[in-house]
């Protein structure tokens, strides 16, 4: 009977390696899947970095822009408690929040200038070297903050 025999006969090579090409196809695309993932995960954060890198200079310019406007109102006094900025939200165009900023410029002390100060007229009027201080804060979404300072000297009224 020749059924019989073919029945009995071992599995030939070509048929085993059928089964050995599916088992390492599937391998490799086990490998190549965990790298696509891992890519992916790399480019979530490195797109995370970058957003945070922009927050924070967006927290920074707010805070630039507390002691730019600090610096322009004016208005320096010797007076406790100082000037202060309240805070500002600040939007895009499209009505997003970009930032927000508060400021204060407070008086510190009073200097001579060296070697008796300058004089106006009869050289009995002297002024003083009076200096100040602005602190501004700007904030900025996903809680990015940056604190600038900026000290200056106005002349001022001399005293004794």
């Amino acid at each position: 009977m020749p059924g019989a025999n073919a029945m009995n006969r071992p599995q030939s090579n070509r048929n085993r390696q059928r089964g050995a090409t599916l088992i390492i196809g599937l391998v490799l695309l086990l490998v190549l899947s965990v790298l696509a993932i891992s890519t992916m995960s790399g480019a979530t954060f490195g797109l995370a970095m970058v957003g945070n890198a922009q927050y924070s200079e967006n927290a920074f310019q707010m805070a630039e822009t507390g002691v730019e406007l600090s610096l322009a109102a004016g208005g320096f006094t010797s007076a406790p408690g100082g000037t202060a900025i309240a805070a500002t939200n600040v939007s895009d165009p499209n009505g997003d929040f970009i930032g927000s900023y508060q400021a204060g410029t407070t008086y510190q002390e009073s200097t001579p200038p060296l070697r008796g100060g300058y004089s106006i007229g009869s050289g009995s009027a002297t002024f003083d070297a009076c200096h100040f201080q602005t602190v501004a804060t700007g904030t900025s979404s996903r809680n990015a903050t940056s604190t600038n300072t900026q000290e200056f000297y106005v002349i001022c009224p001399g005293g004794s």
